[in-house]
């Protein structure tokens, strides 16, 4: 059975820095894209940052600048670095897989969401 686990979030002043990282665990033998989402209250769920097994990276342009995102793919693990965070970056950050081939087939997976407050 495969799973994502988040960690990192937590309340953090403006300009303020947090590290996100989701491992993903099972019998998986490869991951196509790994990736962040966030959705704030009210607002509908936005990409942040995805990256490829070969290293392509994609931000949201609110991001840009701010955010890095970088994956181990030994560890199957994804890391978010957020810098210079702002107010309307908090957001609850789900972690999401696409194309993760594993003993059963290849499947597209979420993970259970971790809460990033930016506040003073």
């Amino acid at each position: 059975q495969v799973q994502l686990v988040e960690s990192g979030g937590g309340l953090v002043q403006p300009g303020g820095s947090l590290r996100l990282s989701c491992a993903a665990s099972g019998r998986i033998f490869s991951i196509n894209t790994m990736g962040w989402y966030r959705q704030a209250p009210g607002k509908q769920r936005e990409l942040v940052a995805a990256i490829t097994s070969g290293g392509s990276t994609n931000y949201a342009d609110s991001v840009k600048g701010r955010f890095t995102i970088s994956r181990d793919n030994a560890k199957n693990t994804v890391y978010l670095q957020m810098n210079s965070l702002k107010p309307e970056d908090t957001a609850v950050y789900y972690c999401n897989t696409v194309g993760l081939l594993h003993i059963k087939g290849i499947n597209d997976y979420w993970g259970q969401g971790t809460q990033v407050t930016v506040s003073s």
